[in-house]
Parts: C-alpha cells; structure tokens; sequence
C-alpha cells in the first residue's frame, strides 16, 4: 500500500476517533499497518492474468503467466504462448510442448519437479507472429520479478526471439546456441543457456543433433554442479 494511502486511512480513524469523543490523535504508528502481501509467483500470475500493458492483452483468451516447479534447477524461457497455450493458459502445451518436455526428460529435468517454464510474453501474439519490442517490454518486468523470486540455478532460452531478447543482442541464434553466458537480473548473476525452439526442431528435423548436443553441454554442467539433484534418464 502506499503511503499516501496509508496517511489518508490514519487520517480518517483520528476524524474518527475525534468523532466519537475520546479526543484527537495524531501521529498514529503505521509501523504495525498490514502491508501488501508478499510477492509470490501466484500473486505475479494473477498481475498477468488482468495485464492490459500492451495490445496482447485486448487480443488473448488467456494469459500464459507459466508454471513448474517454485525452486527449479533451471527455468526454461521461450518466446510467447501459440494458440494451444492461449486455450489453455499454460506454456508449452502444444506439439512444441510435448517435444520440449521429451528434450528436458533426456537431462533429467520435468516440470512437475525441478523445472518452471515461462516465457518472454504472457500473451499470444497474433498468427503467432514474433512479439514486437514494445510488448517484450511490456512483459519484462514481469520476467524479471519470477527470475528474482524463482532463483534457477540455470536460465535455457528456448529459441532466438528468447535468446536475443534477454541477452539484448542481435546475434543470430547460430552463433548463441550451445554456451553459457552471465545474465544479470535485479543484481544476481545467472548461467544462462541457448538451445533452439522446439518448434523449430519440429519444422527442421536437422536440428534435432544441434539441439541433442547442446543439450548434452547443459547436462554436463548440472551434473556437475548439482547432480544429486538429477535423475538423468538418458534418451
């Protein structure tokens, strides 16, 4: 609540307090004033579910705030929900999900355990177009306050759209795939990984041994660092 709020209600009880006899008050002690609730990622989801910060939310059935697990190991990061998503208000739900979830099974990670999935943009752009910068924006602080809150070991960014924005480049996913690199949030520090979408993969079916073989690198480096908390199954 803010203080001005705050001042306005303590104003009102010493009218009151006045009112009923017992002589004014002033100064009344707001330290015991119940605050807003604490940030939770299900107070952040219900932020995005009423969001109109940008067109995407005059055009959605549902937003896709995400979902997983509330101390992953990784948080995987795509683009923006497609139209199985905005049914159903869940990320990754569609034959890109389905893929996505064999991809993260093969190094040992689920979003019923170790994993929460979100992405770049809680809404369905249009046709599935590519979100533009300003609704990327409009969705960022979004990103960031469940970055701060989750605090994933490690960040995967699924596809060039995730990749190039959260790292503010504009190098093509080429040449990002495949290598960690220090991504900055709120003043902590994360081992952020690139791998191509999943839909991608399903589009071009070259892919899949990129994609295998990043995969591979990322597993390594979770074993390595937290391998009591995998259960690696293989492919």
């Amino acid at each position: 609540m803010l203080a001005a709020e705050k001042q306005k209600i303590m104003d009102f009880l010493d009218l009151t307090d006045d009112f009923l006899g017992s002589g004014y008050k002033s100064g009344r002690n707001t330290e015991n004033f119940k605050e807003d609730a604490p940030e939770t990622i299900e107070k952040i989801s219900e932020e995005i579910r009423i969001c109109k910060n940008c067109q995407l939310g005059n055009l959605r059935k549902n937003a896709v705030p995400g979902e997983g697990s509330l101390n992953p190991l990784v948080m995987v990061i795509g683009e923006g929900p497609g139209m199985d998503e905005d049914d159903q208000g869940r990320p990754f739900v569609g034959k890109a999900g389905h893929l996505l979830d064999k991809m993260l099974a093969s190094i040992g990670l689920s979003r019923n355990s170790n994993a929460f999935i979100a992405n770049v943009v809680k809404c369905r752009p249009p046709g599935n177009r590519d979100p533009y910068p300003e609704e990327a924006s409009a969705c960022s602080g979004f990103l960031e306050r469940q970055i701060l809150l989750l605090k994933p070991k490690f960040i995967l960014a699924a596809g060039r759209i995730s990749a190039q924005t959260l790292l503010k480049t504009a190098e093509p996913i080429g040449k990002l795939r495949g290598s960690f690199t220090d991504f900055k949030a709120g003043g902590l520090t994360f081992p952020l990984f690139v791998i191509y979408h999943p839909a991608a993969v399903l589009r071009n079916d070259s892919l899949r041994r990129p994609v295998w073989e990043d995969l591979k690198i990322l597993r390594s480096r979770m074993e390595e660092q937290y391998g009591g908390e995998l259960k690696i199954e293989g492919v």
